[in-house]
């Protein structure tokens, strides 16, 4: 579960909480136009004034949300409201989007996966006149391929300006989304076939990891589905219509995601019926040959008891060859049993197999023919 960091009850708008892990902030610059592309790292505040102009788009990207006083300070440089420098630090927020005096942010969630799962990351999209603010909490992101055509000098990029360059990272965090949910998939289907195989404890672990990963995104992509909603409805002065236009396939997107999300959600609750189910199933087998062991030896017990009885008079008694027709006789009898348990299909399974594959070659020979 998303757990959020918030200032104590009863603090003024606007307080910051500073995570004691959190990174300090580093700032990357790419400012590109039809003519030129200047990339660099590590950044100053200062340096930011002499890079903002009408002549060319300014991604200013911000990772690492531990120095209250630089955030402070990057803030009053592009006249972010204070509340709005809350929703960036005090993560994680609800997915949304607000309209400011000369911008709009656009807060969403991305997901990168790591070696338990997934994690996840809030993402705040500051959109201005000539400039795109972003702030992240790491480094690691699913922009590169954003950057990548940035550099190769992208026609729509470079033509749509600033409101493109904020779709181009909205679509890059949805399209993160579905290699984790194809892992999801792959898993599911992996769970399922040892559940049915061999149903440990240890897979219903597993199967609840899942539902709770599932639980997270689901909470991550819809509000994010209406956030995107919102910037195609609105009116908004940094959102063009043309990428109004794009926006529509980013909201099909979360569609498609939300949609993924409640089938694996279907499936990871199913599994949990298979899984109870293979106990039981597992328990009743174990169930059955201890009965039929109970069975077998109930007529041989009754034998033992009646000859292990002290009456003088038991004419079996003095003949030399009883005891080894009792014998006998109890083996018959315990081999009697077993053959038709057998025979029955109660032991082994064998006779039910064979009817099972009997009705399905047939079932075959009627399709080839058809």
């Amino acid at each position: 579960m998303l757990r959020k960091r918030h200032p104590p009850a009863g603090s003024k708008p606007g307080t910051l909480v500073i995570h004691e892990e959190a990174q300090a902030p580093v700032i990357r610059v790419m400012k590109y136009s039809p003519q030129a592309l200047e990339e660099r790292e590590d950044v100053q505040v200062s340096e930011l004034t002499g890079m903002l102009d009408d002549d060319s788009v300014c991604w200013v990207d911000v990772y690492g949300l531990g120095d209250e006083a630089k955030l402070r300070e990057i803030a009053e440089h592009f006249d972010i409201h204070a509340l709005a420098l809350e929703d960036v630090v005090n993560v994680p927020q609800r997915p949304k989007v607000e309209c400011f005096q000369g911008h709009t942010l656009c807060i969403t969630r991305m997901v990168l996966p790591n070696h338990i799962g997934m994690r996840p990351e809030q993402v705040s999209i500051f959109v201005g006149k000539n400039y795109v603010l972003t702030f992240q909490e790491q480094r690691e992101d699913v922009f590169e391929p954003v950057r990548n055509r940035i550099r190769n000098k992208g026609a729509i990029l470079l033509k749509e300006g600033p409101s493109y360059l904020s779709y181009a990272l909205l679509d890059a965090i949805i399209d993160g989304y579905y290699p984790l949910l194809e892992r999801f998939g792959e898993n599911l289907e992996a769970l399922e076939d040892l559940i049915v195989s061999d149903p440990r404890p240890e897979v219903l672990q597993e199967i609840h990891g899942a539902k709770r990963d599932l639980l997270t995104i689901r909470r991550s992509i819809w509000p994010q589905r209406e956030a995107i909603n919102s910037l195609i409805r609105d009116e908004n002065p940094f959102i063009s219509d043309t990428v109004r236009m794009y926006l529509r396939d980013c909201y099909d997107h979360c569609v498609q995601l939300m949609d993924g999300v409640e089938t694996y959600r279907e499936l990871a609750g199913g599994l949990m019926d298979v899984y109870l189910s293979s106990v039981g199933n597992r328990q009743n087998e174990v169930m059955k040959v201890l009965t039929i062991m109970a069975t077998i030896f109930i007529p041989l017990t009754f034998l033992a008891g009646i000859y292990g009885m002290n009456f003088e008079f038991m004419p079996e008694l003095k003949r030399p060859w009883a005891y080894p027709l009792l014998l006998v006789a109890m083996f018959a009898i315990a081999v009697i049993m077993l053959v038709f348990f057998w025979r029955k299909g109660w032991l082994g399974g064998q006779r039910v197999t064979a009817q099972l594959k009997s009705r399905r070659s047939n079932e075959n020979e009627q399709t080839d023919r058809s």
